[in-house]
């Protein structure tokens, strides 16, 4: 069986999605289309803005999920048996897989990047990589802490990454380097993702997400919330919505995907992080990526 996974915020990277714009008809197309739906020229900026142009929140997930999506329309064979997505990347999964229309994605993921950026502004909070202990050990110590800290992005065996208050991911750091993680490194991010702190956030996603039409689609999505393979639609939105403020389980989703029978898996969209991930999980697992036009 074939699994197709979609990457999440961090991977986007100046003049991507250039190609496929220039080669393919119905990429300029849905392209053009998006600059409509968006209201600004984010093509302009994934063409040709800079490094720091792309970290902006309103441009990173929807430049993420048109590069992803873009060139998943644009494949030859794409014919998935199974999809997913890391965070941001389940949107793209889920207009893959038939169940989100290309501009209600789009439209989601906007609103998204927007909440998620209000919700940041509310309180300072950010995320930190704990490298080279036990899962177990890392939520241990996160449910120690009196300020919010908590899992956020479960990666690959040995890799949590943690979410919170900027002084609870500080004192979690020094606790987890003291039990023996090979390393605990703040993130530069926005603030804290997966967390309760993006409760805002959830609320006004909800809202939009409710609104939204939701197909059956023509393969399960592998969920970040329950890492289960997902088709009713009611489920998916009820999922979508959790997920902001609920960890990714992409390590459990990886292994519940080669236990349902995945043998190979392409990552679609910007840079080979998914990839690596699932080596981890599996180091015998065929991978392969898509980040450029195939024709």
């Amino acid at each position: 069986m074939k699994a197709f996974v979609f990457p999440g915020q961090g991977a986007q990277y100046p003049g991507m999605g250039k190609d496929l714009y220039e080669n393919s008809a119905e990429a300029k197309a849905l392209f053009d289309k998006a600059n409509e739906i968006l209201g600004f020229n984010i093509t302009n900026i994934m063409f040709e803005g800079s490094v720091d142009d792309l970290k902006q929140t309103k441009v990173t997930q929807p430049a993420i999920f048109l590069h992803s999506v873009l060139l998943a329309k644009t494949l030859k064979d794409f014919s998935p048996d199974m999809v997913a997505g890391h965070s941001l990347g389940e949107f793209s999964a889920l207009v893959a897989n038939g169940a989100l229309s290309f501009e209600d994605g789009l439209t989601l993921v906007s609103k998204r990047a927007m909440a998620m950026q209000k919700a940041c502004e509310i309180e300072p909070s950010t995320m930190a990589a704990i490298v080279g202990l036990e899962d177990e050990i890392v939520e241990e110590v996160c449910r120690s802490i009196e300020e919010v800290v908590v899992p956020a992005n479960y990666n690959c065996p040995g890799q949590l990454v943690i979410s919170g208050s900027m002084t609870g991911i500080d004192k979690a750091c020094e606790i987890l380097t003291e039990k023996g993680a090979k390393r605990a490194l703040k993130l530069v991010v926005g603030g804290a993702f997966h967390s309760p702190l993006m409760e805002p956030a959830r609320e006004e996603l909800a809202a939009a997400i409710e609104s939204t039409v939701f197909s059956n689609p023509v393969c399960p999505v592998y969920q970040n919330v329950n890492a289960k393979p997902v088709t009713d639609p009611d489920t998916v939105k009820k999922n979508l919505i959790a997920q902001l403020t609920a960890p990714v389980r992409w390590t459990q989703t990886v292994q519940n995907m080669i236990a349902d029978g995945a043998a190979s898996f392409t990552e679609i969209g910007p840079g080979k992080v998914l990839q690596g991930l699932v080596k981890k999980v599996d180091r015998a697992m065929e991978t392969s990526g898509v980040n450029s036009f195939e024709g």
